[in-house]
């Protein structure tokens, strides 16, 4: 009985091929359920039941626990992510196996805060629309983007940093984050302090950016995807795809997309913890079509505009399993049909099926790219 960390994430590629190279493998297992003990003060924790033998040809079984009963399956082999199948691992990728748009991550500030700003510490910086205009943005968070909160960043160009220094509102931001990156005992937070006047990275869409939240929680059935405007950048809580297609949102908001998040990417607990190169990278995507690009932009325009005809309710309060408005769902319901007919030609049976074709496919692509090297 362990907790189902060394099952998720990259805790599979380090433990698990030392386990198989000794010659064993996964003869049973159970999958994760919360695991609570009777202390007054008891902490529930998420655990997993594995059994372990010499490598043989024996039914190996898996049981799991689905609307309040316990199914049990069986096969040949039980992979490390606890699902009947070979034992692939599933290992971090710089680029994505299939072909769609490199994803990165945020602006990790590196600040102490200097550069970040709410709503009424603008109002104190004194400067014009202008000023505003050229030297503020929005910036998101998994928490800003999910629960609505409204924050802003310094965004300073160099070709704009003279004007900047002219402002002792923004000038005196600027020598305390020097002064931080200084007196830090890393080098490379030394060598930021030559820009002291912006954030450790700086990226952004030059036209738009499509997003998803770091961590999201599990009583929420999709992952939360979104559109973004040329002056929103977010911090290191999310991920972004900068300028990419709007297509990319149906894929990130599915059913598909959300199982194999949950089964190769850290779990918090229960919750969901988003990788751009453990989760997205390692995705995989069969060959789009235009028409199927078309189809899913068409899908991802529907759900956008439907949250937005629910304005002012949040991310959260939308996608509540309990509390998810019907026509939401029917519009993640449609872009379900329409991504799982391009894989398999119609609806999956389950998450369990779903999982399989993903694996699967990821075998067949990772072997295809190695065989090419």
């Amino acid at each position: 009985v362990s907790t189902n960390s060394i099952c998720q994430g990259q805790a599979v590629p380090i433990l698990w091929p030392i386990l198989f190279n000794v010659g064993v493998e996964i003869k049973f297992a159970h999958k994760s359920f919360q695991w609570a003990n009777l202390a007054s003060h008891n902490a529930g924790v998420t655990v997993a039941v594995i059994g372990f033998g010499p490598v043989s040809n024996s039914i190996k079984t898996i049981w799991e626990d689905l609307d309040g009963d316990t199914v049990k399956r069986e096969g040949s082999e039980i992979s490390p992510y606890l699902i009947l199948g070979k034992a692939t691992i599933v290992a971090k990728q710089r680029e994505p196996i299939s072909d769609i748009p490199r994803m990165e991550f945020g602006n990790k500030p590196s600040d102490g805060g200097n550069l970040l700003l709410g709503p009424r510490e603008i109002e104190a910086l004194s400067i014009d629309r202008n000023q505003r205009v050229r030297f503020l943005r929005r910036i998101h968070g998994s928490q800003d983007f999910i629960n609505g909160g409204v924050r802003y960043c310094v965004w300073i160009e160099d070709e704009h940093l003279d004007e900047a220094l002219t402002i002792p509102s923004l000038s005196n931001r600027i020598s305390a984050v020097r002064e931080l990156r200084l007196a830090s005992p890393d080098k490379g937070a030394n060598a930021l302090a030559k820009r002291a006047h912006q954030l450790k990275l700086m990226r952004i869409g030059q036209r738009h950016s499509v997003a998803v939240a770091g961590i999201s929680s599990e009583r929420r059935e999709y992952l939360q995807a979104g559109l973004f405007d040329r002056r929103t950048t977010f911090n290191n809580k999310m991920f972004a795809i900068y300028d990419g297609p709007v297509w990319t949102i149906a894929i990130i908001s599915s059913l598909l997309h959300r199982v194999w998040i949950g089964t190769v990417c850290v779990r918090l607990r229960m919750d969901y913890s988003y990788s751009n190169t453990l989760g997205w990278n390692t995705f995989p995507v069969p060959p789009l079509s235009d028409q199927n690009k078309s189809d899913l932009t068409r899908c991802a325009e529907d759900i956008l505009l439907v949250r937005e005809a629910h304005w002012p309710a949040t991310i959260a309060e939308l996608y509540d399993s309990d509390k998810m408005p019907d026509d939401l769902r029917a519009a993640h319901e449609r872009n379900d049909e329409t991504l799982e007919r391009i894989y398999i030609g119609r609806r999956f049976k389950n998450d369990t099926e779903r999982l399989e074709t993903l694996f699967q496919m990821y075998t067949e692509m990772t072997a295809k790219e190695t065989a090419r090297k």
